[in-house]
């Protein structure tokens, strides 16, 4: 049976604003097994980023952790000290932020950066370290290794910074990666070979990944498991299968249908409507309900609870359980 390298349970997160208490992250939960790719996928603002950051305890002012349980390995790392949590970032869990211009310090050069973890983590010495971090940028596909390792982030194209960002969050060879946004502000192909990259050094490594993106596509080769989120909460969970061949929830098949198709480049785009909740006011029912085609009475004045579909497939989602009691009755007026 595959080891849970990681379980958070029940995660809320929310920011303390003048206008009021922004729940980010409501009830987040799910599992990481050991040496499988778990993608985390929704638009802007639903809570994916959060997730992470919550995971590192990075969150800044005025966010705050206010419930629920992270085990890494089966140890809460909620109750850890900032310590010990500086001993688990980098080494233990490692972390590729969105820009790689901005997560990278200009002032010191691309080696000076990745032995920084190597030093911090590790008793080597600063020669042993630069060997490695050449090592490093060659395992990351960047040609010529010992002489990028002396060049600043500002002499690096856009591709080679985010190799270099990888580079970085596998110094320590981490049980855990988080690559929040991966391939934004990269052009098609060289998001192609970051993904592919990434899938390498993941079997190589035998490593557990999480991959926060706001495209399906993106993820569709990748990942074994997928969860789409929507308004801080986890709309629907499956296997790559279940969630781009049969999903349950309308805000999936939304984001579904707004994928361009290749076999089908002349029809239009179907996106979805409406705004984003507002999440200092959210409904009394299911947050999707205004920009949803398919709503009813129910969605608008209850939360639907996740439901198991068949296998590891689960949704919230109203409109399972009236298809399910229509195809009931249909069967109880054929008997």
């Amino acid at each position: 049976m595959t080891e849970k390298i990681l379980q958070v349970k029940n995660l809320q997160t929310s920011f303390f604003t003048d206008a009021g208490e922004v729940r980010a992250v409501n009830n987040m939960s799910f599992d990481l097994e050991a040496g499988k790719v778990l993608g985390i996928v929704g638009e802007s603002g639903s809570g994916k980023s959060v997730t992470a950051y919550s995971i590192l305890r990075i969150l800044s002012h005025p966010g705050e952790v206010v419930g629920g349980e992270i085990l890494f390995r089966g140890e809460n790392l909620l109750t850890f000290s900032e310590r010990e949590m500086q001993e688990i970032r980098g080494d233990k869990i490692s972390m590729i932020f969105q820009d790689p211009m901005t997560s990278l310090n200009p002032v010191y050069s691309v080696g000076n950066q990745i032995m920084e973890a190597i030093l911090l983590h590790s008793d080597r010495s600063r020669k042993e370290a630069r060997k490695r971090s050449i090592e490093l940028l060659g395992l990351v596909g960047i040609n010529d290794p010992e002489r990028r390792i002396k060049q600043y982030p500002h002499e690096l194209s856009g591709g080679m910074r985010q190799r270099v960002m990888i580079a970085m969050a596998l110094a320590c060879e981490p049980d855990i990666l988080i690559a929040d946004e991966p391939t934004t502000a990269l052009d098609v192909t060289i998001q192609a070979q970051i993904l592919e990259l990434i899938g390498e050094l993941q079997r190589k490594l035998d490593m557990a990944v999480i991959i926060i993106t706001h495209d399906l596509g993106v993820i569709a080769n990748i990942c074994d498991h997928i969860i789409v989120m929507y308004a801080g909460t986890v709309c629907e969970r499956g296997s790559a299968d279940d969630i781009f061949y049969d999903p349950k929830h309308e805000y999936t098949k939304g984001l579904l249908a707004s994928i361009p198709k290749q076999e089908k480049s002349d029809e239009l785009l179907t996106p979805i409507q409406g705004s984003p909740i507002d999440l200092l006011n959210m409904p009394p029912g299911c947050a999707f309900s205004s920009r949803c085609d398919s709503c009813m009475k129910i969605c608008l004045r209850e939360r639907p609870a996740e439901r198991l579909i068949k296998g590891q497939h689960y949704a919230s989602c109203w409109v399972n359980d009236f298809l399910d009691l229509q195809e009931q009755q249909l069967k109880e007026e054929v008997r």
